[in-house]
């Protein structure tokens, strides 16, 4: 069996969320990074990590989302990447494990 495993630049989106927000990271996942809070995630969409794709809690406000995405925006301009929106997101815990279930909805 094959299994590739891509390893992103999780240092350079890290530096992005915190010059950006001032957020820390509390997870990633495969592709994912998820900051701090859980007020957006930000998905990998290349290996070299200069695309990336911008996920808001379905419980952030608008305003915020305007505010916080072109602060990353901005900041990823400065350390090129791009940042695109994509959508927004919700999590719920499964019942009676650990485990989180995402679903995504596509900006449309």
């Amino acid at each position: 069996m094959d299994v590739t495993t891509t390893l992103y630049p999780l240092e350079k989106v890290r530096f992005i969320i915190k010059d950006a927000c001032q957020l820390d990271i509390t997870y990633a996942y495969d592709d994912l990074v998820f900051a701090e809070h859980g007020v957006f995630l930000l998905q990998f969409m290349n290996p070299e990590g200069t695309q990336l794709a911008c996920w808001f809690n379905n419980e952030t406000t608008e305003s915020d989302e305007i505010r916080i995405f072109d602060s990353l925006v901005r900041t990823a301009s400065l350390n090129d990447c791009s940042i695109t929106f994509k959508g927004h997101f919700s999590m719920e815990q499964k019942a009676g494990t650990d485990e989180i279930d995402i679903k995504f909805v596509d900006f449309a």
